[in-house]
């Protein structure tokens, strides 16, 4: 499996920060749009290497629209000959409304037609069609020379979509290239829930899960000592709180049986008691939704659990030497 090193978008430090990472044998670098744009810096990261991939994950799809992101998605992949994948997400809808002051609609239908618009545009630029998208929530009718892209020799952006429920998830497999799975999930929801729906959306495009890319970075709780593993358990247990309060993602909780869990969870979270919050989330809960261990147990956790299911993941360990995590990414690629 391909092995991704999360990355800040300090702009001043990128370059190095990408050009250090490519050199310890990562296989792509991986940048979420929190409080800076991710083009910029991924643009400034591929100035500054040759082979690591470029990974959006994610970028707001809805506070853009699907001309405004094909033009951002070819320009890093031709800048960067062909190393980008554009992660996609929704983002939910307070955020698109009010703090992007855009339209939100019914969320997977709108995403399936932000995919097939771009998916549109692409086969004007790089194969020559005629630009005629109408749908109900955009159209993109109009594409004359002198705004098409010139630098259309190499491969149109790959497009995967950050999905958890099932809907979305169909939507991934009909329209896009790849699934960024969300940390929220468990090996179980995976076999029976994902890859279901997965399998069901890939069957509509005429494709298999050979054609499709699946990718999970779970959540890890790593170091060199008890300590440092500790701290990780204790910082799982406020993100697990923390996403348990989200109503979409309560079909996660449901197949281990701790649906009420989320009434709780949303009950303390409205009273802001974060740490009352973490406390009801109990070990079995955490290693049922992260790796615990030190490195080379989190390695073959990770490839018993994930070998063969996923193609992408994302791993890292601070706390050891280049030599040895080299050995320990080499490792997890092999799975």
């Amino acid at each position: 499996m391909k092995v991704d090193a999360a990355i800040a978008a300090h702009l001043s430090q990128i370059g190095s920060e990408a050009k250090r990472l490519e050199a310890l044998g990562y296989d792509g670098l991986r940048l979420a749009e929190l409080n800076h744009d991710p083009f910029m810096a991924l643009a400034l990261a591929a100035a500054n290497t040759h082979r690591i991939e470029l990974v959006t994950s994610v970028a707001v799809a809805f506070s853009r629209n699907p001309m405004s992101m094909a033009i951002l998605a070819h320009d890093l992949n031709a800048f960067s000959g062909g190393r980008f994948v554009l992660g996609l997400g929704s983002q939910v809808k307070p955020h698109i409304e009010r703090r992007f002051s855009m339209p939100w609609h019914k969320a997977a239908r709108q995403m399936c037609e932000f995919i097939e618009a771009m998916q549109a545009i692409f086969d004007c630029w790089y194969d020559g069609e005629r630009l005629q998208y109408i749908g109900e929530y955009y159209q993109h009718t109009l594409m004359p020379d002198t705004f098409r892209p010139e630098d259309t020799a190499g491969p149109r952006p790959r497009i995967t979509l950050s999905a958890t429920g099932p809907l979305m998830t169909k939507v991934a497999a009909r329209v896009a290239d790849g699934m960024i799975m969300h940390p929220f999930s468990t090996e179980r929801y995976m076999r029976e829930v994902t890859i279901p729906a997965i399998e069901a959306g890939l069957h509509e495009s005429d494709r298999s899960l050979s054609d499709f890319e699946l990718d999970y970075a779970p959540m890890i709780a790593t170091g060199s000592d008890d300590e440092e593993i500790e701290r990780g358990i204790a910082f799982i247990r406020g993100r697990i709180a923390f996403y348990g309060c989200t109503v979409a993602y309560r079909p996660v909780l449901e197949i281990h049986g701790w649906g009420d869990l989320q009434d709780e969870l949303i009950a303390l979270h409205r009273r802001h008691e974060t740490e009352e919050m973490a406390k009801l989330i109990t070990d079995e809960m955490v290693n049922t939704f992260a790796i615990v261990g030190r490195p080379p147990e989190v390695i073959e956790k990770m490839r018993a659990r994930f070998g063969g299911l996923i193609d992408r993941t994302g791993f890292s360990a601070p706390s050891l030497g280049d030599d040895e995590f080299r050995e320990f990414l080499r490792r997890l690629q092999k799975g």
